[in-house]
Order: C-alpha cells, then sequence, then structure tokens
C-alpha cells in the first residue's frame, strides 16, 4: 500500500488507496514535532501492507522563515564575501526610503572569501592553494560550523575548485554544499543564495527525515519536491532546498489530473487552509518558476509557480492602530487555534464563519471534534466592540477582508499575466476553501467551480500519483542558429538524466523528458523559458511578441540555458470514491449575508447521488470540509462525487 501525507501548518493530512478507493484521514499538526502527527494520522490505518510514504512537508518552509536553520558558513571567491548582503540593485519598493532588507540566516563573520579565480569563459586564472584551504578549514572548526555553502565566482563553467575544496572540507563531518551540484547557471547572487539556503536546512531536513525514517523502519519514504515530483530520502538529504513548497505543489498536481478528467485545459487552482492560501493558473500545463523569492532570497530552482497569501482559516482578525479591520497575514496554527477550538479567545475568519451560520458546531472533522460557538461568538465580539458594528456585521467584515485578499491573489496569477479568468474553470480544495469558492466566483466572474469530495486533503491526493521527478540545467552559451552544438548539449543533459533514473530502478521505456531552452535576444539582461521543439526559434519569437509586444528579428537571439525534466512512470492515476456513510441528518440552519439571517438546508454531501442538480442558497456538509453554496449558484453532482458548481 502506498500512502501520502501533507503536513500542513494547521492540519495533516493522509490519503491513500484501498482495492481502488480513496480513503483519508486528517489530524492536527504538531509544529513542534511535525512526525508526531503524521504517526497519529498511520495509526487511523492498517498499516501491515504499507509499502511506501509519499510526503509532503512544510519543515524547511518553516525553518527560514523563523531563521532556525544550521550555524552556516559562505565560501566564496575573495572579495565577494558580501554578495548575500548587497544582492540585487532593484528594490522591492523603488520610493520607500525607508525598506528594511531581509532577515540574513547567515552571519557576516561567517562569510570567507578564497582567492582564486575562474574567468568568464571557465578558464583557470588563480588557482586555489592547500593554505588557502587550510585557513578556511581551521576557521570552520573554531566556529562550530553545522554547514558550509560554497559558490565561487563562474564555477558553474569550472568546478574544479569547488569540487577540491568540498573533498578536503569533507573533514569537518559536516554537510557541504556547492554551487555546481545545487544551481550550474550563471547569476552569481542567485546561485549563491540558492545554495546558502540549501546549505541552511540541510541538518536540519536530515535530522527529520532521519528521525521519522527511524519511526518507520520498513517504509520506503519519499519526499515531495516543489517541482511536482518526489524524490528519495538521501536526495532530500543532498537537496533540502527542493523540499520548500512541496505541500501545495501537490495541490497543484491533483487538480491537474482531476481537470483532465473533465476535458479541462485552463484551471485556476484555489486552496485554502488553515494557515494560508495558495492559488495557480493551469493554462494547459502546469506553470514553473525559477524566480521564487523565500523571504526576501532568490531561490532559482524549478518550482510550480504559486502565489501564496496570508489569509486561511486560522488567520487572525483584528483592528488596527487607524481603526481599520484587518486579517492575517498572523495565523492561529492548530494550537492554540481559532477561538472555537476552546484554547483561546483570537477571533479568526473560522470564528467568523461559525457566527454567520456557515459553519456547524457539530460536524467539524467529521464529528471528532465539536466547535465550541460561544467562544467564537466572545472572541467577535471583543472586536465588534472596538469597530462600532454589531457582532454579524464584523463577521461578515471578516470574511469580506479575507476574500478581497484571496481575490488579489487569484487576480495576480491571472488578470496580472494577461488572462481572463472568465475562460477559466476554479479547481477549489483545502478545508476552508469550500466556504468562499462562491464568493470568489462572483468577484472574478468564473463561471463553474468544481470541488472534489476530498477536497479537504487534496493536495494529499496530489502528492499520492506524483511522479519521480529530476530537474537538470546548465548555463551553455550558445547561438539559437547552432543547432548541431545544441543538440549535442541536449544529448550530455540527457544521458545525465537518464543515468540518475537508472539509479533508481527505471528502464528507458518507463522514462518521459520534457527539454527547455531559456532565450534572450543579444542585449537583453533576462531570457523567456521555451519549450523545445524544432521550431524553437520561431517559438521564442512568438512568445516574446506575445509577452512583451514586439519581436526584434534583427538581433542575433542567444540560448543561455539548457533544461532537461525527466519523469518516471510510477503509478496509474485511477482512482474511485466511495459515496460514504450518512451520518448527519437532513435539517434547516440560518445563515447571516447581505439580506441578513435566511433559513438555508443542510445538505449530507454522501447523501448526493451522481448526476443529481440543485440550486443555493445550501450548506453542503462533509467529514473534512463544509461548502456554502450562494443563491443563483446551482450544483451538479459529477462521477466520484465531485460537484460542480455554476452561476445561473
Amino acid at each position: 500500500m502506498r500512502v501520502a501525507i501533507d503536513t500542513g501548518g494547521t492540519f495533516t493530512d493522509l490519503i491513500y488507496l484501498e482495492r481502488g478507493f480513496l480513503k483519508s484521514k486528517k489530524v492536527f499538526s504538531t509544529p513542534k514535532d511535525p512526525s508526531q502527527a503524521i504517526l497519529e494520522a498511520l495509526k487511523q490505518i492498517n498499516k501491515e501492507n504499507l509499502e511506501a510514504l509519499v510526503h509532503g512537508s512544510t519543515v524547511g518552509t518553516n525553518a527560514f522563515l523563523e531563521r532556525k536553520g544550521a550555524k552556516t558558513a559562505f565560501i566564496t571567491t575573495y572579495g565577494f564575501e558580501d554578495l548575500l548582503f548587497i544582492g540585487r540593485q532593484a528594490r522591492p519598493k523603488l520610493y520607500d526610503f525607508f525598506v528594511e532588507k531581509p532577515r540574513p540566516f547567515i552571519f557576516k563573520e561567517n562569510c570567507y572569501g578564497l582567492k582564486e579565480r575562474i574567468d568568464a569563459k571557465g578558464e583557470i586564472i588563480k588557482n586555489l592553494k592547500n593554505s588557502e584551504i587550510k585557513k578556511v578549514l581551521k576557521k570552520l572548526k573554531e566556529n562550530q560550523i553545522e554547514s558550509v555553502a560554497v559558490c565561487f565566482i563562474n564555477s558553474y563553467l569550472n568546478p574544479s575548485h569547488e569540487l577540491k575544496l568540498k573533498e578536503e572540507l569533507s573533514l569537518l563531518g559536516v554537510p557541504i554544499s556547492i554551487s555546481y551540484e545545487i544551481l550550474p547557471e550563471f547569476r552569481e547572487f542567485e546561485r549563491a543564495s540558492t545554495t546558502a539556503i540549501n546549505a541552511y536546512l540541510l541538518p536540519v531536513i536530515g535530522k527529520y527525515l532521519k528521525n521519522l525514517q527511524k519511526r518507520l523502519p520498513q517504509v520506503k519514504l519519499y519526499i515531495q519536491q516543489s517541482n511536482g515530483g518526489w524524490m528519495t530520502v538521501n536526495e532530500a538529504e543532498k537537496l533540502a532546498a527542493y523540499t520548500i513548497l512541496s505541500g501545495p505543489a501537490g495541490g497543484v498536481n491533483g487538480a491537474f489530473i482531476l481537470a483532465k478528467t473533465f476535458g479541462k485545459s485552463k484551471v485556476i487552482t484555489f486552496d485554502m487552509g488553515g494557515t494560508s492560501t495558495d492559488v495557480a493558473l493551469i493554462n494547459e500545463r502546469i506553470p514553473f518558476t525559477k524566480e521564487y523569492n523565500l523571504d526576501g532570497f532568490p531561490l532559482s530552482i524549478p518550482i510550480i509557480d504559486i502565489h501564496t497569501v496570508g489569509a486561511g482559516g486560522g488567520s487572525i482578525a483584528y483592528m488596527d492602530v487607524e481603526g481599520v479591520l484587518k486579517v492575517g497575514p498572523e495565523s492561529a496554527g492548530s494550537d492554540p487555534g481559532p477561538a472555537c477550538y476552546g484554547k483561546s479567545l483570537i477571533p479568526t475568519v473560522t470564528d467568523a464563519n461559525l457566527v454567520l451560520g456557515r459553519l456547524l458546531p457539530d460536524t467539524f472533522l467529521g464529528g471528532r471534534f465539536k466547535l465550541q460557538k460561544e467562544r467564537a461568538l466572545k472572541a467577535i465580539s471583543s472586536l465588534s466592540q472596538k469597530l462600532g458594528l454589531t457582532i454579524e456585521e464584523t463577521a461578515l467584515g471578516i470574511i469580506k477582508v479575507a476574500n478581497i485578499i484571496m481575490s488579489k491573489a487569484l487576480r495576480r496569477v491571472s488578470v496580472e499575466r494577461g488572462y481572463d479568468p472568465q475562460e477559466f474553470t476554479l479547481i477549489c480544495y483545502g478545508g476552508a476553501g469550500g466556504l468562499h469558492a462562491c464568493a470568489l466566483s462572483k468577484e472574478l466572474k468564473i463561471k463553474e467551480i468544481i470541488i472534489p469530495k476530498f477536497a479537504s486533503t487534496f493536495s494529499a491526493f496530489g502528492l499520492l500519483f506524483s511522479p519521480p521527478l529530476k530537474d537538470f540545467s546548465q548555463t551553455i552559451w550558445i547561438n539559437a542558429k547552432e543547432r548541431k552544438k545544441l543538440l549535442k548539449e541536449i544529448e550530455r543533459l540527457k544521458n545525465l538524466a537518464y543515468s540518475y533514473m537508472k539509479s533508481l530502478g527505471f528502464e528507458p521505456d518507463t522514462l518521459y523528458y520534457e527539454i527547455f531552452l531559456d532565450m534572450r535576444y543579444k542585449g537583453q539582461g533576462f531570457e523567456l523559458t521555451i519549450p523545445y521543439s524544432e521550431d524553437y526559434i520561431d517559438d521564442f519569437e512568438r512568445e516574446h511578441e506575445k509577452q512583451f509586444g514586439y519581436k526584434a528579428s534583427q538581433f542575433p537571439i542567444g540560448i543561455v540555458t539548457l533544461r532537461i525534466r525527466v519523469k518516471g512512470n510510477f503509478i496509474e492515476d485511477n482512482w474511485k470514491v466511495e459515496k460514504g456513510e450518512e451520518i448527519y441528518p437532513l435539517f434547516q440552519t440560518k445563515v447571516f449575508t447581505d439580506k441578513g439571517w435566511i433559513e438555508v438546508p443542510i445538505i449530507n454531501w454522501n447523501s448526493l447521488k451522481i448526476g443529481e442538480t440543485f440550486k443555493g442558497p445550501a450548506l453542503i456538509v462533509e467529514d473534512f470540509t463544509t461548502l456554502w453554496v450562494e443563491e443563483n449558484f446551482q450544483v451538479k453532482v459529477e462521477d466520484n462525487y465531485t460537484l460542480r458548481i455554476v452561476r445561473v
């Protein structure tokens, strides 16, 4: 049996296949020791046949955001010791004279420059001497360094100095990350930052994975990457940076699979959990970026292009110094959690939905956890007195503010990139997503919403069907017309990709390759990433004209970086969903809207029949999620009890 587990900020989700049917479990996360929640979730299933576990984790992300990584040293070419602190000229806010620089994660006293130099053609100008290595080795020992990042100038063309230093530093007995192995591409700041982040997180990720594997000795453990595929534990212990955003990446994977079953090629994904909301736009293919910003520092590895905002079920509502109602980005998490969890009086989005009647106290987590409405009322009441509003007006205001934040995120990945949301279907998931989907579809004029029955554990579903995947890249600097030279480079990188997958036991006929070219006109300072085809030059010019409104055919075109992605066929995406037990009786309830309190039916998702249709307003209740279907929306039950909601 193969199981997938996604560890979120509030809940930990488990999903698996049993006789072809999807089964899911949900437990509260344990931030101090995430593996504890994993073991708790596994207790709820029969582990006798458990063979493999695919795990999406926030351990690396949280360690970096909280600056709880290892004591790391950064070693570079002499004169470039301040590389991580200088960064790029561009400022995030051009006219803000008081803009704060991102918090450093490596201290200046732990940055070292060695006298060596490789030129822009990869030729050695100054050799790295053993005396230099001995000096830095002594300092690293004295400072009790726990991890080392190495990034020499132009080493992406010639890694000899980095490889030599790595071999000598192995005497330290700590992880060593060299830029040639992490990101063999030009642009030294991005390469240095990515390598340093990897080194900073390696001991944290390594310790976590060793602990988890120790607790599950008979289970093959695979770790989800931010590019949408999984890697082995051994690989994750070398490439910790690739685990960033692994959980949300699973959700986008799942949305792509679900979209195919509906014949949809244009979808916007909307994942609202307890801590944050993640959105992405799929137009024919899963979107990727290599320009991700992790708390102020570039992480230039292939990452599914996901935009995250601090608006989730646990997002805290408050009044700012100007008397304005605000929501997030701070979250109450799972401990203490929203006021209705019984451990605090912190007003959150979940409390607002409970006060408005959109959440039912007795059906949360399948009835295993009763929400305390009186505490939610008390928390919202305290805020409403400050704002001079009624409790209901305050709760509705919290929902509207949260919706504005999330609608901005949806616009960010659609309208701001030249896409019309009306041409896309909204695939909604995450435990809290169904309560806000209709409002967001109205805001962006999206005509259709798709919500899977296992919406609350959907990111884990995406992990379950993730393939083994590995990205390879190399800066090559060739003229786009030099096709023979390009094909030679493709063959070389493809052989590396094949060797890697062969080491995992995959045969050639089970592998699928995707090739991309980073291209630009001569003199430009940026590139466009183009899928490789016979007409790659024409494809580049068409894409350039689409994005910027012109093409400049009079200028030579260069290929800067070659990228190859290799996937292995691992598991068929054949799955079914059981109807489930009708635990909750049907009855009416009152929900507060702009029109005041209205009577709406409560519909048990497990009571619905495939092909059935009905109109809102209605509350649809399932073990781990609740849907608020607003007026003027029609619901149709599709295959696998997936709901298709359209505006009428």
